[in-house]
């Protein structure tokens, strides 16, 4: 039997109806069509589906979507400006090649933005503490390390 749940999603308050079974991936992807946020592994090993939830990097595959009640939900698609300005980590990540086949990327970004948003300068070991959740195959890290510095240094501007 559905429950209505009312959470903000991307600044923009929603109401739904939502299977006591789902995850919040599932909301996001299937019901809201936010296919940002990734399925990759499905046991919260990945970080592929990565999203902010009250502030805190969350995989969505793992989290409720009842759970999701009254709280603050950001997606990557919530990340660049309304008017479709990129967020400074989304353009350090172009810049910096801290993307190659891409399918980490918006989960690298959503543990690094709520990295930022917690702590504006992170040493390099604080960051990949950060993104710690998050595989990537292709880049060895090292260019994701250094888009995440770099936007850094940019948003302290």
């Amino acid at each position: 039997m559905k429950k209505e749940i009312t959470f903000t999603l991307n600044n923009e308050k929603v109401v739904v109806e939502v299977d006591p079974g789902w995850t919040l991936l599932y909301l996001l992807r299937e019901v809201f069509e936010l296919t940002g946020t990734k399925e990759g592994c499905g046991v919260g090993e990945c970080g592929a589906c990565t999203v902010i939830v009250e502030g805190d990097a969350v995989n969505s595959c793992l989290y409720p979507a009842l759970e999701a009640e009254g709280k603050n939900v950001v997606t990557i698609e919530g990340v660049a400006a309304s008017d479709g300005t990129l967020h400074p980590l989304q353009q350090s990540f172009i810049e910096n090649n801290g993307v190659q086949c891409g399918y980490c990327t918006s989960g690298m970004i959503m543990s690094a933005k709520a990295l930022l948003d917690k702590k504006a300068v992170p040493s390099e070991e604080e960051i990949r503490t950060g993104i710690a959740g998050n595989i990537c195959r292709c880049t060895g890290y090292v260019q994701i390390v250094e888009s995440i510095q770099k936007a850094a240094e940019r948003m302290k501007k």
